[in-house]
């Protein structure tokens, strides 16, 4: 019995057993049985299963004369003599996940060579003679979704393998690929395309760094202009229509499967030198997306389109996630964020995120409804609104970084987008049980952000540098400044909530002022908290007085100044260990971290203890950084009581 040979083969490749019989054996337990109908139509409106219950849906729209399916050979022609027990259906599954292993494994170095060999030479024949592709192709258009599903892994699988081992693409899936979305909207199985192209691009990017390049120009150069056509025919017209309103319509399928394309094409834009058309269009093109999330689509739509605007406004080329100085080897990068940027900026401040609707009901597991006694009502969905924030900061901050005079700034409306970004905030607050007590526009970043640590600190350096270029121009405008315009301007940085003092402070409230939480933050490598530190603690030596005047303001009924002073100086005292430890070895640092304690004086000696921490311009210059004498606090070791207790100033 063929089933009983098919498990038997399944069992051999499973537990890594070489196959013994000839290739064409196992090709042709392999090869589908997709029957053709007696007119012998070659296209596959006519293709069926036999006997399964899902059939395949109708393609009268779609024209599939160029895909060539030749009729099965007499080998395996029909399952007949297979056991009465087994369904066609699973047997095609079975067949397609054997195709899919088979790739995975001839794909894999931990198999011996022989038997890779052996795989390919059946996938060449399941190719080659079985026209495998254009029989998967075919049942992509199964109503039956999970043989669907397998079909489009399976056939990605196989795209893949033909791109990596034979430097070549797959004919009969271009062909299909290409029809298919230049069709749209007339065209069907739009989502099944988007499915396995998404499936092959996600495959590549798993490939070594020395591949990837080559094998994403080979599958998305022929596909580069119907890629942009299609993101202009899918994206750009109005979603009233009710088939946009809930998540289980083939309209609402094919826009799920293009979100998902672009986050791949996304992803696969910092492999190569110089972008395509296709992996730019959403940065250029933007305000389709804009206005896809600001209309009546389902949830769920709007939700997945503004996690991509995320990663947009987040992404950095390899190049310059190496150097560290963003943009500088890319300038389409340059480009396309400055478009990305100006148009977020221009809906915003036409009241966009007015019309962003957050508090739809959530999604559970197993369902849903929420559990009994479970009110989920008028809550906001935390995730969208952090999401939403940051990627207004992050054009501002990209947008006003390049602005290089002060009218420039002044005419990009950065208050009015502040503005509308505080609303948006404001109208949420019930989200959260703390806002009952929030009177100052600065503390909403901590209050928002808390609970996502690497979204905080992107959003916290997006506004100190927002502040630090503004205060640079407005120097550069006038040297001497009078004390009303000082005044002003420190009025202004509060009244819309970018004042990095008072970031600062909120945070380390909301932290209950624990100097190992920022420890925690400073060794981590998932936020750029270290980048956002040392550059705010340039700033904070240079305004220190402003810095103390802020926090006399702060909370004077809880102490909080205390606690701040306190916190700063566990991480200066950490530093300082540190740099003992290269001195006096480990065990005495470990017996000095035990037995001294650390005060402050007042408020000049702690500033004066941020002095060499923050001279240097980047994290290597602090290894040159003087001699060697100074340290990040001036010690002076005072016995204080016969325990050898130590005081350091």
């Amino acid at each position: 019995m063929k089933i009983s040979l098919l498990q038997q083969m399944y069992k051999d490749v499973l537990v890594g057993i070489p196959l013994a019989k000839k290739s064409h054996h196992y090709t042709s337990l392999l090869n589908l049985c997709v029957e053709q109908s007696p007119e012998r139509d070659e296209s596959c409106n006519q293709m069926h299963l036999p006997s399964t219950n899902g059939g395949i849906r109708s393609q009268q729209d779609t024209d599939m004369s160029d895909v060539v399916v030749p009729t099965t050979d007499d080998v395996s022609n029909s399952f007949a003599n297979m056991n009465s027990s087994f369904h066609p259906r699973e047997v095609m599954l079975l067949q397609l996940t054997l195709i899919k292993m088979m790739v995975a494994k001839a794909e894999s170095q931990e198999i011996e060579f022989n038997m890779r060999q052996k795989y390919c030479e059946i996938f060449v024949l399941l190719l080659k003679e079985a026209k495998i592709d254009s029989k998967l192709i075919c049942l992509l258009s199964s109503y039956d979704q999970l043989l669907s599903h397998m079909a489009s892994k399976s056939l990605a699988s196989l795209v893949y393998f033909q791109l990596k081992e034979e430097n070549a693409l797959n004919v009969s899936w271009l062909t299909f690929s290409v029809k298919t979305l230049s069709g749209f909207p007339v065209s069907t199985q739009v989502a099944e395309c988007l499915w396995t192209l998404t499936t092959i691009i996600k495959d590549i990017l798993k490939e070594k760094a020395s591949l990837k390049a080559g094998i994403l120009k080979k599958l998305l150069a022929p596909l580069d202009a119907v890629l942009e056509g299609f993101y202009n025919s899918i994206l750009f017209h109005h979603f009233d229509s009710h088939h946009y309103t809930s998540p289980y319509s083939e309209a609402a399928n094919n826009l799920i499967g293009f979100i998902d394309l672009l986050e791949a094409l996304l992803a696969s834009r910092i492999e190569l030198e110089l972008p395509l058309g296709c992996q730019r269009v959403l940065f250029l093109k933007v305000s389709y997306v804009l206005n896809l999330i600001s209309s009546s689509v389902h949830y769920l739509i709007k939700k997945k389109s503004i996690m991509l605007l995320k990663k947009c406004v987040l992404y950095k080329s390899r190049e310059d996630a190496k150097s560290g100085s963003l943009f500088l080897q890319t300038p389409s990068l340059y480009e396309d964020t400055l478009a990305l940027s100006n148009a977020v900026l221009q809906v915003v401040n036409l009241t966009w995120l007015n019309h962003i609707p957050l508090s739809e009901k959530a999604s559970y597991f197993g369902g849903s409804e929420a559990a009994p006694g479970d009110d989920t009502r008028g809550v906001s969905d935390q995730t969208v609104l952090r999401a939403l924030s940051l990627i207004v900061l992050k054009a501002l901050e990209f947008k006003f970084q390049n602005s290089a005079t002060e009218a420039e700034i002044k005419g990009n409306n950065f208050q009015s987008s502040m503005s509308q970004l505080l609303i948006f905030w404001r109208s949420h607050l019930k989200s959260f049980p703390q806002s009952r007590s929030v009177v100052h526009h600065c503390e909403w970043l901590s209050l928002i952000f808390i609970e996502q640590d690497d979204d905080m600190w992107e959003a916290a350096k997006a506004l100190l540098l927002i502040y630090l270029q503004l205060n640079r121009l407005r120097y550069d405008a006038a040297s001497n400044l009078s004390q009303k315009e000082e005044e002003s301007w420190n009025f202004l940085t509060h009244a819309s909530g970018y004042n990095p003092h008072c970031i600062f402070l909120f945070f380390l409230e909301k932290i209950a002022f624990d100097s190992t939480v920022l420890l925690d933050f400073l060794i981590s490598s998932e936020t750029c908290f270290l980048e956002y530190l040392v550059r705010y603690l340039k700033l904070l030596r240079k305004d220190w007085h402003q810095f103390v005047e802020i926090c006399n303001h702060f909370d004077t009924k809880h102490g909080s100044f205390q606690s701040i002073s306190s916190t700063l100086i566990s991480l200066a005292a950490s530093h300082h260990y540190s740099v003992l430890t290269t001195e006096q070895g480990d065990n005495e640092v470990a017996e000095s971290n035990q037995s001294n304690s650390l005060i402050c004086t007042d408020s000049t000696s702690l500033l004066g203890s941020l002095q060499s921490l923050v001279s240097y311009d980047s994290s290597e210059d602090s290894e040159l950084d003087s001699d060697g004498k100074e340290c990040l606090v001036n010690t002076k070791q005072v016995p204080l009581n016969n325990e050898g207790e130590t005081r350091i100033r």
